[in-house]
């Protein structure tokens, strides 16, 4: 299972369980769908926030990737070459 599953899993299980509290919680319909509001609007910022350096993350690992593979290409390069001269 990878770890962006594992994450989105606990978001929606924290996500499901603050909206099932507010939900049950005793309090004026208005005063609870602007509980709902905010908890949704922190969540979202949140999951922002989290998906961004996630994208970051993945980004620096590709340009990691694609560095290694261009000093591989060159090393192949340079192989023939040198054993031309021998």
């Amino acid at each position: 299972m990878s770890a962006g599953k594992v994450l989105l899993g606990v978001l929606a299980g924290v996500a499901a369980g603050a909206v099932l509290g507010i939900l049950f919680a005793p309090a004026k319909g208005s005063k609870t769908r602007r509980k709902i509001s905010k908890k949704g609007e922190k969540m979202a910022e949140d999951l922002k926030e989290k998906f961004s350096d996630f994208v970051e993350d993945i980004s620096e690992k590709f340009e990691d990737v694609k560095e290694k593979a261009s000093d591989f290409a060159e090393q192949v390069k340079t192989k023939p070459a040198e054993t031309k001269k021998t």
